[in-house]
């Protein structure tokens, strides 16, 4: 048994991250020792870290509540984390064209900058109202 310092530390979330966890519900709270202070057994620390490791990789706190919640069922699915992986992955793929396209419009503006120019071409273009239309990553056809 942990106390919550040692929790943050094994787990890597601060102890603001594990109280918010425990007053959600997205984690269990811990038992209290004699003195009051929280005591985490080695699984709920691995289960703070598991979090930590799903919203590292981008995870929603609600995918990653899930997915956690997965793991103690009897009757747990691959089939079920598969599909939310699935779709994170097509989430980060559409994040990813996107920024693709920023980093093309911000190159388009960029091309007309030089040093030691008194009016910047690139601002006076986004102030003019020059509007670069983003196509949305899994519409192609509309902007945002």
């Amino acid at each position: 048994m942990v106390t919550i310092g040692e929790a943050s530390r094994l787990s890597g979330l601060s102890i603001e991250a594990i109280r918010f966890y425990e007053r959600e519900g997205i984690v269990a709270r811990p038992d209290r020792g004699t003195n009051n202070r929280r005591r985490y057994t080695t699984q709920q620390v691995g289960r703070l870290a598991q979090i930590k490791n799903l919203r590292n990789l981008g995870f929603s706190l609600g995918d990653a509540q899930v997915l956690t919640s997965l793991e103690t069922q009897q009757n747990a699915d691959c089939k079920a984390v598969l599909m939310i992986a699935q779709s994170h992955i097509q989430t980060v793929r559409d994040k990813i064209a996107e920024l693709k396209s920023f980093e093309l419009a911000l190159l388009e503006l960029t091309e007309n900058c030089q040093k030691g120019h008194v009016g910047c071409p690139m601002l006076a273009q986004l102030q003019n109202g020059m509007v670069f239309k983003i196509p949305h990553p899994k519409n192609s056809s509309t902007t945002s």
